[in-house]
């Protein structure tokens, strides 16, 4: 489902770095050659059907490639 984010990611903690990424060969060949972490974070999304939740998103980063494959991992909190 597609969304937008309506707010900051808060809580951004580094999963996995280096070796440790393990598609880190996938991401050279499609992005290029960088050093690659896994991180995650918590933000407001809302949905194309109008629901907002507060989620745990988690994505791949570079320096000088930047954010990468973004993906919602958990929906947290629905929002009213």
């Amino acid at each position: 489902m597609k969304y937008d984010r309506i707010g900051e990611v808060t809580n951004i903690q580094i999963i996995a770095s280096g070796k440790g990424v393990n598609i880190r060969s996938f991401l050279n060949r499609k992005f290029g050659r960088g050093k690659w972490r896994k991180l995650k974070g918590n933000t407001l999304i809302k949905y194309d059907n109008g629901e907002i939740w507060l989620v745990e998103l988690h994505w791949y980063e570079a320096h000088g490639i930047g954010k990468r494959m973004e993906k919602v991992k958990y929906r947290l909190k629905r929002q009213t």
